[in-house]
């Protein structure tokens, strides 16, 4: 197994289709949370940009996280976000994290 992976970013879609786009999110984070090797995945809705999601993911292994990219749920997502009208993306995935407690 290799290391702890994080993944980082943003998507921005047509603001008028937020809600949708909220709910697609809610749709791939449920399933993705059930999966081996998933330590946290969350989208969040930006407070001050109607059109951006942020997104965050803890994977326990590089293993996992290929998994997760084959999966019917994730393809789902990108088909769903895609009908969002999406205008950008920028995701980052950070390896071999190690994480300290702070609170």
């Amino acid at each position: 197994m290799s290391d702890t992976i994080i993944v980082t970013g943003v998507i921005d879609f047509d603001p008028a289709k937020r809600d949708d786009a909220i709910a697609a999110a809610l749709a791939v984070m449920e399933a993705t949370r059930a999966e081996e090797g998933n330590e946290g995945y969350s989208f969040t809705a930006d407070l001050a940009d109607p059109g951006r999601l942020h997104l965050v993911e803890h994977w326990a292994s590089a293993e996992a996280m290929d998994a997760h990219m084959q999966t019917a749920h994730l393809a789902e997502f990108m088909g769903k976000i895609g009908a969002c009208g999406v205008t950008g993306a920028s995701l980052m995935k950070w390896e071999g994290a190690t994480g300290s407690k702070l609170m």
